[in-house]
This record gives structure tokens, C-alpha cells and sequence, in this order.
């Protein structure tokens, strides 16, 4: 009976994930790439470092070349905790830049 729970949990996660725009899986973490300046970054940064603080998630990112490079390790597994923080994220960018994230990252 807990196996079939978990695969509902498991689906349902990962149809929230499906729904966000511009971010990937590469089975060990889900990464979004968003093309931005520095002054987008840096407030981008101070909204997801208070994100990730109530939701107690470790993010990686990182600023290279343009863009802003954000990691959020799954190990495999999709978290409620990554998946919410993802939402965010893309909530935040969508406030900073004043469009959606592209599909495409």
C-alpha cells in the first residue's frame, strides 16, 4: 500500500514539475539556466536565499558567461520542498524581469 501511495506522491511531483517553464532534469538535480543581468541576478539571488531558507533548501547558483545557473539537487528523487522552491524561483524571475521564463530555459 505505500508503494502505490509513493507513486501518486511521485506522479503528482512530477506533474508539477512538468507545468514549470525553462527547467530540467538531469537525474541528479533540477536546473534552470536564465538569461539575465547583474542587477537581475542579484535580486533574483536575495529573493531565492529567503525562499530557500523557509523551505529549507540548499540551491546552487551561479553566474557565468550572462546567465544565471541554479541547481537544486534531487538525487534522483523529486521533492515537494525542490518543486515548491522551482515555483518560486520562476514566480521571482517572472517579478524581476517582467515576463515568463522561455520554455526552453
Amino acid at each position: 500500500m505505500n508503494t502505490r501511495r509513493r507513486g501518486r506522491r511521485d506522479d503528482y511531483l512530477m506533474d508539477a514539475f512538468a507545468l514549470l517553464a525553462g527547467w530540467h532534469s538531469n537525474g541528479v538535480e533540477i536546473y534552470c539556466t536564465l538569461p539575465i543581468d547583474d542587477a537581475q541576478h542579484a535580486a533574483l539571488t536575495e529573493r531565492i536565499k529567503i525562499l530557500s531558507d523557509a523551505l529549507q533548501v540548499c540551491p546552487r547558483i551561479r553566474r557565468q558567461d550572462g546567465e544565471t545557473h541554479i541547481g537544486l539537487d534531487s538525487n534522483g528523487q523529486l521533492s515537494a520542498s525542490e518543486v515548491t522552491l522551482a515555483a518560486r524561483i520562476e514566480d521571482a524571475y517572472r517579478t524581476i524581469v517582467g515576463r515568463p521564463l522561455a520554455a526552453d530555459g
